[in-house]
């Protein structure tokens, strides 16, 4: 995973792929929430991320951050607590129950494209883009049922 950096990796728990891009004017209306809203756990327990609607796409918060002293700061100096990494996520038109979007690197500012669908046994999957869609592994995570402390702060 050449050009991704570790930290990344580590936090976001993304992983590479990407499919085609919908545009909310021909997504099918549904009245049924998608099954990726809610507050989701990254493979390693170190963060969390709130996955919600946001007009038409749906969007992501980093909300749970895994740390011992300050509060960790993305490229620009900003908090990550609370910060929109997930972006832009509208239906898969090929590919039923996915959603096509965007990953934000915090350490770089880079805006990566990215993949979100719920597996058989309900966790999410996502998978991030990064140069060609064949390499990367994709990561999993699970639903959040803990306490997040003030600013962030994961027990």
């Amino acid at each position: 995973m050449s050009g991704v950096p570790a930290r990344m990796l580590m936090v976001l728990a993304i992983g590479m792929g990407l499919g085609g891009i919908l545009s909310p004017a021909h997504a099918a209306p549904s009245t049924q929430a998608p099954p990726i809203l809610g507050e989701w756990e990254t493979k390693d327990h170190d963060g969390v991320f709130r996955i919600m609607q946001c007009g038409t796409e749906i969007c992501g918060d980093l909300v749970g951050l895994s740390y011992t002293k300050d509060v960790p700061k993305d490229h620009a100096g900003h908090s990550e607590c609370g910060l929109r990494m997930l972006t832009g996520f509208t239906p898969d038109p090929e590919e039923t129950g996915h959603w096509n979007g965007h990953i934000l690197d915090p350490d770089s500012g880079r805006v990566y494209h990215a993949k979100i669908w719920i597996a058989p046994n309900g966790a999410l999957k996502l998978r991030g883009f990064v140069g060609v869609p064949l390499f990367g592994e994709t990561e999993t995570w699970t639903p959040f049922t803990g306490r997040i402390g003030p600013e962030c702060r994961l027990p």
